[in-house]
């Protein structure tokens, strides 16, 4: 059975978020949306949920930008549904021809995201997407990606956003819209 309202759908996309105590170490509690992609009807939810908030906010969308890896697996369904075009943001040395990266910082160490260096063009509305918004190091790496390649961010859009972690302070002045919070 379908969901028909936005509250309704909501509800199906929490319902198949599965949280895992002490994962990927002891003291994180992990939110896992394999659940989500393996339901048809949860999956077409956050879709929807996702286009239905583009299109009322970001109408001038020119291009989705998905993170690696679960970016690029909610990114191009709604780029689909949209009618615009989707570029891959990935971890250094994974994409082939001319690249542009940028550096960020991560608990344990550093690290690079990158984009092939004309996948968007200067001036381009570009929306960002990732499953989750944690401390927001590497979504304000790929924000600052954007920039350095004159793109124009309108803003971030993730399933899920850990409130408590203030990621998305990191990632001023862009904006996120998260369907859900914890």
């Amino acid at each position: 059975m379908a969901a028909n309202t936005t509250e309704a759908k909501l509800d199906l996309v929490k319902k198949h978020i599965k949280a895992f105590p002490d994962f990927p170490i002891k003291g994180i509690l992990f939110r896992d949306i394999c659940p989500i992609l393996k339901d048809p009807g949860a999956l077409t939810a956050v879709i929807d949920l996702f286009e239905e908030h583009v299109r009322q906010t970001h109408h001038q969308v020119e291009l989705i930008a998905g993170l690696d890896a679960r970016g690029f697996l909610f990114g191009p369904l709604l780029a689909q549904r949209l009618g615009v075009g989707f570029v891959l943001i990935r971890k250094k040395g994974k994409l082939p021809g001319r690249t542009v990266s940028v550096p960020y910082t991560l608990e344990y160490g550093q690290a690079e995201v990158e984009m092939q260096e004309d996948a968007v063009a200067p001036g381009q509305k570009v929306l960002l997407i990732d499953d989750l918004l944690a401390t927001g190091g590497t979504l304000s790496a790929a924000c600052e990606l954007l920039r350095k390649n004159k793109a124009e961010l309108l803003g971030c859009v993730v399933v899920i956003e850990m409130k408590d972690l203030h990621g998305s302070e990191r990632i001023k002045p862009a904006t996120v819209f998260s369907l859900i919070q914890y």
